[in-house]
């Protein structure tokens, strides 16, 4: 058996207490991948099979904001948010739902949280 490799694979680190934002550009063949009319979502847990979702990220709680024809997607958490995650490893995986129900994984990696030392 062999291992499968079907994503795009890329590790976050998130500093605990601080505003964390990331912006990534979805493009195919060269060009922006038109996201209009797509929704996103994004989880972080302690591991893939773990029933505990530490964080979700999606268009409908604006955590996670979609650019349209630009091919963007930003991801935002508040500093309020990342201060209640404990410092660690977890996993992660970013998903786009067409307006036709076909869902794509883009990203998975893994997050690691760095403790916040400034209170």
């Amino acid at each position: 058996m062999s291992a499968c490799d079907c994503t795009n694979t890329h590790d976050l680190c998130i500093p605990a207490g601080a505003t964390f934002s990331r912006v990534i550009r979805y493009k195919a063949d060269g060009s922006n991948v038109n996201l209009t009319g797509y929704t996103a979502r994004m989880q972080i847990r302690p591991a893939a099979a773990s029933a505990t979702t530490t964080l979700s990220l999606t268009t409908e709680n604006t955590r996670i904001a979609l650019g349209g024809t630009a091919g963007t997607i930003t991801l935002s958490i508040s500093a309020t948010d990342t201060a209640a995650i404990a410092s660690g490893r977890y996993v992660y995986d970013l998903e786009l739902v067409s307006a036709g129900g076909i869902v794509t994984r883009l990203l998975q990696g893994i997050v690691t949280v760095s403790a916040n030392v400034t209170r």
